[in-house]
Order: C-alpha cells, then sequence, then structure tokens
C-alpha cells in the first residue's frame, strides 16, 4: 500500500499555502497526484435577502471570494509545476462540510487545517474536522495552525490503546512509518493495566509493524489523576520530538451531538503537531 492520491483541503485562509506544501512534500516522497479541493464556508444567500442593506454586502463579498479562489488557483497549478507534481483542481459548489468527505473518500489521503480560532477564513462549519474524521473513510491528516513543518512524518508517534480505531489509523499510516523506517509506539497506563494480563502493553501492534521493516520502540506513560490521556499524548510527543502522530480518531453521532472520545477532542483542539487520525 501507497499514497498515489492525496487530497488537500484548500480555503481562503492563511494556512492554506503551507498546507499545500504539505501535499506536495508526501506527493513528492510517494510519487502520489494531488487533487486540490477548494471549499470554503458560504452563509446562506437568502438570510441575507431578508436583511436591509446586505444583499449588497453579500454579492461584493462573493466577487470578492471568486477573486480569492483564482488567484488560489493559479497558486496551486504553479506550485505543482515547480514540484514536478502531476495533480488537479476542484471547486465543487457544495459547502465544504459536504464536498470535503465526498471527495475523500476516493482518496488514499486527505489533509485539512485545524481550526484557527484567530483567522475566520478557516472555518468551514460547526464541527466540520470532526466529522471528516468520522464520516471519510479514510486516513486525514490534520495540519497545526501553528507552526512549521517541512517534513511530516520522519519522526512519527502512535498513540495506541488497542482500539478499532487505533489498529485502523496504523494500518492507514503504514506508507509513512515504512518511510520513516522507525516509530514509537506510547501507551498509557491505567490501574486495571498489568493485573490480569503481564503481557507489555503494545509489545503485538509493534512487532506487527516491525514486520514491515519498521524499527519499533514502546513507550508506556503513567496515566496521572490530574492529567487527561489527550494531555499526557501531547506532552509526550514534545518529549519524543515527535513531527507526526498517528491516533484513531474516537466519536459517535448521537441524534445530532456529535461526541469524540476525550483524547481526541485534545488533539483537534491543542495539537502541536500534523496528527493522522483514522475512524
Amino acid at each position: 500500500m501507497s499514497f498515489k492520491t492525496i487530497l488537500v483541503h484548500l480555503d481562503t485562509s492563511v494556512r492554506a499555502h503551507p498546507r499545500l506544501e504539505t501535499a506536495l512534500q508526501l506527493a513528492r516522497r510517494f510519487d502520489a497526484y494531488v487533487i486540490g479541493l477548494y471549499s470554503v464556508f458560504e452563509p446562506n444567500a437568502r438570510a441575507f435577502s431578508v436583511m436591509a442593506g446586505t444583499a449588497a454586502y453579500y454579492e461584493a463579498r462573493a466577487a470578492v471570494r471568486r477573486e480569492q479562489a483564482g488567484a488560489l488557483q493559479r497558486l496551486f497549478h504553479a506550485e505543482l509545476h515547480r514540484a514536478g507534481v502531476s495533480g488537479e483542481w476542484l471547486a465543487p459548489d457544495d459547502p465544504a462540510d459536504r464536498a470535503v468527505p465526498h471527495h475523500a473518500r476516493c482518496a488514499d489521503l486527505v489533509i485539512a487545517g485545524q481550526d484557527d480560532p484567530g483567522d475566520p477564513e478557516s472555518y468551514i462549519g460547526d464541527g466540520s474536522r470532526e466529522h471528516l474524521i468520522l464520516s471519510a473513510g479514510r486516513p486525514v491528516l490534520l495540519v497545526p495552525y501553528t507552526g512549521f513543518f517541512p517534513d511530516v512524518g520522519r519522526f512519527p508517534m502512535i498513540a495506541w490503546d488497542g482500539g478499532r480505531e487505533a489498529a485502523r489509523a496504523v494500518h492507514d499510516a503504514l506508507p509513512l512509518l515504512k518511510a520513516a523506517g522507525r516509530a514509537t509506539v506510547v501507551t498509557i497506563e491505567t490501574q486495571a493495566d498489568g493485573a490480569s494480563d503481564k503481557r507489555i502493553a503494545g509489545a503485538e501492534i509493534a512487532a506487527c509493524i516491525a514486520r514491515h521493516g519498521v524499527e519499533v520502540d514502546v513507550v508506556s506513560s503513567a496515566n496521572g489523576a490530574d492529567a487527561s490521556a489527550g494531555d499526557i499524548l501531547l506532552s509526550r510527543a514534545a518529549d519524543l520530538g515527535a513531527d507526526l502522530v498517528v491516533m484513531g480518531g474516537y466519536g459517535h453521532a448521537r441524534w445530532r451531538e456529535l461526541v469524540l472520545g476525550g483524547a481526541t477532542r485534545t488533539f483537534l483542539e491543542s495539537m502541536t503537531v500534523p496528527v493522522l487520525m483514522s475512524h
């Protein structure tokens, strides 16, 4: 398995260009085809039509967006040419929270950005990143809105809890793990661990990964009473100098409310390095 089709979500946020650079970097590494999917949040035009004085503003804003999209499309093709990578530009009419998951299903890897509370242009809908992870059916590489990541995946860390989502993430990330040639599996001990099972947590998945030619270390972290699993994993990633965290994206829909696991939520809000999540 390898990444032969990489879809990167592009918008008018300041982090769109660095996100494209990440996609091109990985495309060169895996000889992949890059799909630049341009999609932004668009408020309902009907809402403006009933508010006095807002119709003209909406039309002006739409014109600016069209101009920005054209500039970004030209940049996309120029960067493809510079990188020597093949690809295509897509700009569907559907809202981003529908368009990105839909097109993601025909890609090997999806690259999206973390929501930046300081940049309104990064907003594409409430819970859009969570929805993408849970509905795309493909691994999603989320890139933080702060920091510079010139060569993602050279020092990967795997957050392992033995669950289905974590197993899916590990196997989805195998191309990156094999390219890196090394990885660290991090588990979190709980009070229930070790009493009835003397096996080393994470040893089995480490052996599975090692059979792919990857050198694997296993590290166990104690679950302190005052720290969440997500905070412990973020701290461990910093200690290890990891430039990629591989983890399961746990969550489910209950009625119309999106419920996510604690570690997933922590990483979505506070990630400091790129995170590959699968569900």
